[in-house]
């Protein structure tokens, strides 16, 4: 049984003016999301700056948020690191927290050979019970997970059931799609990705786009597992502005940008991120305004 069909936010960390976490805004983010038929929540990923979070702050912020959602839709904690034990350790402490899966990372800066991969993996699926979805995203981290290995992993790891492939190779997820025949769920990492990836039998999505359209990307992922693609695809090219600006800097900068236009309270970034430019944010806005957001 997949973990979740249809959109997963990617939800962003608010942090205070000192820089620590702000569970007030986090709070009012996740019922903003429930309300808005997210069908599912991604804790402590890329999009939750979860690079710059202590280990205790980590920790802290998946029980925070598998206590506040209260199992009203399935929490995914990301728990992934270049370094094998590290990513056993979060994982673990996401599993005891109440987490629902983790999302597993490839290893970034060290990277890996493919059998490197698949014993990281292998490693970190098998010291927990809980369902694993592996993160691919060669932009962010060097590495890339062949189709091969993906399906090697889902058939020889029982709780490796899905991945989210953020490669932005349509050709290597088909491909993925071809080998697998059904053993592992692919979830689009990309925004702009949605409806082709679940043309080719993709389940949904794990994004970005869901922090300020939680409906809207719900309603892109019904449509497609509805089969009305046509429908889709018509959803898709209207928000691609959006999802564009929401990229026309490192994210997660434009998302927060985005959030604290909408009066979410999402607060300042963590360094080495920096404030929007000036020139993409007034981009930004525009594109909020003429989708309906602001």
């Amino acid at each position: 049984m997949s973990i979740f069909t249809g959109a997963a936010v990617a939800i962003v960390t608010p942090f205070n003016t000192d820089g620590s976490v702000n569970y007030e805004k986090l709070d009012n983010l996740i019922e903003f999301q429930i309300k808005n038929c997210t069908d599912a929540i991604v804790i402590c990923g890329t999009t939750g700056e979860a690079s710059t979070l202590s280990h205790e702050e980590h920790i802290d912020v998946i029980r925070h948020c598998v206590q506040t959602v209260n199992n009203r839709v399935p929490v995914i904690a990301g728990t992934g690191s270049n370094c094998t034990e590290t990513a056993i350790y979060l994982s673990k402490e996401a599993e005891a927290a109440g987490a629902d899966a983790v999302l597993l990372v490839t290893p970034y800066y060290n990277k890996a050979t493919q059998n490197g991969l698949y014993v990281h993996f292998k490693d970190t699926a098998d010291a927990i019970n809980i369902p694993c979805i592996l993160y691919n995203v060669p932009s962010r981290t060097g590495c890339n997970i062949l189709p091969e290995t993906a399906v090697r992993l889902a058939k020889d790891v029982k709780n490796i059931v899905a991945i989210k492939e953020a490669s932005g190779n349509i050709s290597q997820i088909a491909k993925l799609m071809q080998l697998a025949d059904g053993c592992i769920d692919v979830y689009s990492g990309n925004d702009d990705q949605i409806v082709p990836i679940m043309s080719l039998g993709g389940i949904g999505v794990i994004s970005v786009l869901s922090n300020v359209a939680p409906q809207q990307t719900h309603d892109i992922c019904q449509a497609c597992l509805d089969g009305d693609f046509k429908k889709a695809a018509a959803m898709q090219l209207e928000a691609l502005p959006l999802v564009n600006s929401l990229f026309s800097e490192v994210n997660p900068i434009p998302v927060k940008k985005a959030l604290n236009l909408m009066g979410f309270g999402a607060g300042p970034l963590r360094k080495p991120l920096t404030e929007m430019e000036d020139a993409t944010a007034k981009v930004l806005e525009a594109d909020m305004k003429a989708y309906g957001l602001i």
